[in-house]
């Protein structure tokens, strides 16, 4: 089964700090932009961060595997070379994770690694990466 793209469009408070966050810190190439929003090849992707003014909104979280997970959040999958060299520039790059990079599910079927942090607005996102990328809507 082929995976067609997603198209996601998210609000952040800031322009010029969440540009430089996608393209600087994710490695997100730079498409079409305005004044107000900007387009993201995110890693396949479209995802546009689009100006808003900041709310006051923290969110909500669910627990998983003995973890809170925000909600909502957004992500990609990556495979299990690419997760972990993310993980290791988002340390460098002094990222605070809300969730640290770990092993989900270990022995089980679905087992994944997965780490969640933020963008400058605060927008939750998570990168996961699977041990058998077959069992990816595995139940």
């Amino acid at each position: 089964m082929m995976l067609s793209p997603f198209h996601l469009a998210i609000p952040v408070d800031d322009i010029p700090a969440n540009r430089t966050f996608y393209r600087e810190v994710l490695g997100c190439e730079e498409g079409r932009s305005s004044d107000h929003w900007v387009d993201f090849n995110f890693y396949g992707h479209q995802l546009v961060i689009h100006y808003k003014e900041s709310s006051k909104n923290n969110g909500h979280s669910n627990p998983v595997d003995g973890k809170e997970v925000p909600v909502p959040h957004f992500g990609v999958v990556l495979s299990m070379d690419q997760f972990w060299e993310l993980a290791k520039k988002l340390e460098t790059c002094n990222i605070s994770f809300i969730i640290e990079p770990y092993i989900r599910f270990e022995g089980q079927v679905g087992e994944q690694a997965t780490m969640f942090f933020k963008d400058p607005a605060g927008n939750a996102l998570e990168f996961k990466a699977f041990k058998n990328i077959d069992q990816l809507f595995a139940k």
